[in-house]
C-alpha cells in the first residue's frame, strides 16, 4: 500500500509540472495584455513609463521561461503569488472561493450519484417497459443539454416567473457577511446545485442501466431465476455488487466534468466560486491566479480518481489479491 501511494504521488507531481507548463504556455500566448487588464478603465491616464513600472513590479518584463521558473520556485516555498485582479495572495483567493465551489459540487455530486444510480437500477430491472423508455428518453435529453442553458431555464422558471428562489449570488445582496444565515446560503445554493446534478445524473443512469441489463441476462442470473430468486433478492445478491464498481468508476471520474459544469453554472447564477474566478483570471490575464486554480483543480480530479481506485480494492477482493 505504501508503494501504491508513493507511485500515485510521483504521478501527481509529474502531472502538476506538465499541466502548469502547458497552462502557462497557453496564457502567455493569449492576446490579452495583463497590464491593461490590471489598469482597467484608467488606461488612457497611465503613461508608458508607468506601464513599464507596473510590468517590472509584477515581473512581466522578464522572459517567459524565467517567469515560469520563478513562479515554480516560489510555489515550492509555499507562495502561489499575488492575484493581479483581486490584489490579494492567490492562496487566500482560492481558499475563499474553494469553500463555495466545494459546497456546490458536493451537493451536485451526491445528488447526481444517488438519483443516477437509482434511475439506472429501475430502468435495468424493467428492461423494455414504459419506465425504462421514460428514463432512457429523459437521460438522452439531459445528456445533450448544455448546463448553462438548463441553468437559464431553471432561473427563469423558479426565480423570475414563480419567484420561489433567489436569482443568483451566493448570499443575499446588501446583507453583511456575519448576518447571513445557513438557510440563506442554502436557498442560493439550490438552483446551481440542481442544475449540475440534473445534467450529471444522465451518464451514471445510462451506464448503470446497461451494466445491470448485462448482469440480468447472464448465465448465473438465469440459474438463480431457475432456483426461484427474483425481484429485489436477485438484485441484492447478484446485481448490486457487479454494477457498483462501474458506477463508482464513472462517478469519481466525473470530477473533471463536474468542475467544468460548475464554471458554467457559476457564471449563469453569479455564484462566487472557483469557476467564476477562473473565467475572470483568464479574461484578465491573471497568470498567478489562473495557474493556482489549475493546480487545485488538477489535484481535485486526481484525488477523485485515487479514491475510486481505493474503493475498488475495498469492494472487490480480487483486486486486493491482484487477480484482476
Amino acid at each position: 500500500m505504501v508503494s501504491y501511494f508513493f507511485g500515485k504521488c510521483m504521478r501527481l507531481a509529474v502531472l502538476l509540472v506538465a499541466v502548469s507548463a502547458f497552462s502557462y504556455i497557453l496564457v502567455n500566448n493569449s492576446p490579452i495584455d495583463p497590464v491593461q487588464s490590471y489598469i482597467g478603465a484608467d488606461m488612457t491616464k497611465v503613461s508608458p513609463e508607468q506601464r513599464a513600472n507596473i510590468a517590472e513590479y509584477w515581473g512581466l518584463n522578464e522572459p517567459p521561461v524565467q517567469q515560469l521558473f520563478q513562479w515554480g520556485k516560489n510555489l515550492l516555498q509555499g507562495d502561489m503569488g499575488t492575484s493581479l485582479i483581486y490584489r490579494d495572495p492567490v492562496a487566500g483567493v482560492i481558499a475563499e472561493r474553494f469553500l463555495a465551489s466545494l459546497a456546490l459540487m458536493s451537493v451536485a455530486w451526491v445528488l447526481s450519484g444517488l438519483f443516477g444510480f437509482t434511475f439506472g437500477v429501475i430502468a435495468g430491472m424493467n428492461e423494455g417497459s414504459w419506465m425504462d423508455k421514460l428514463i432512457k428518453g429523459y437521460c438522452f435529453t439531459l445528456a445533450s443539454t448544455p448546463a448553462f442553458w438548463l441553468g437559464l431555464l431553471l432561473l427563469m422558471l423558479f426565480s423570475v416567473w414563480l419567484g420561489w428562489l433567489p436569482i443568483g449570488f451566493g448570499t443575499p445582496a446588501g446583507i453583511l457577511a456575519e448576518e447571513v444565515t445557513f438557510s440563506d446560503r442554502l436557498r442560493h445554493l439550490i438552483l446551481p446545485g440542481l442544475t449540475l446534478s440534473i445534467v450529471g445524473l444522465a451518464n451514471i443512469a445510462l451506464h448503470t442501466r446497461q451494466k445491470l441489463v448485462e448482469v440480468m441476462n447472464s448465465e448465473y442470473v438465469r440459474f438463480a431465476r431457475a432456483k426461484g430468486e427474483d425481484g429485489l433478492t436477485l438484485l441484492r445478491r447478484h446485481g448490486l455488487r457487479n454494477i457498483s464498481l462501474p458506477a463508482i468508476s464513472l462517478h469519481f471520474a466525473s470530477f473533471g466534468e463536474l468542475f467544468g459544469g460548475a464554471v458554467l453554472a457559476e457564471q449563469v447564477f453569479s455564484y462566487p466560486g472557483l469557476g467564476q474566478a477562473v473565467v475572470e483570471a483568464g479574461l484578465g490575464g491573471d497568470v498567478p491566479l489562473l495557474l493556482g486554480i489549475v493546480l487545485c483543480s488538477t489535484v481535485f480530479v486526481f484525488a477523485g480518481n485515487t479514491a475510486a481506485d481505493v474503493l475498488y480494492k475495498t469492494i472487490d477482493p480480487r483486486m486486493r489479491r491482484g487477480e484482476v
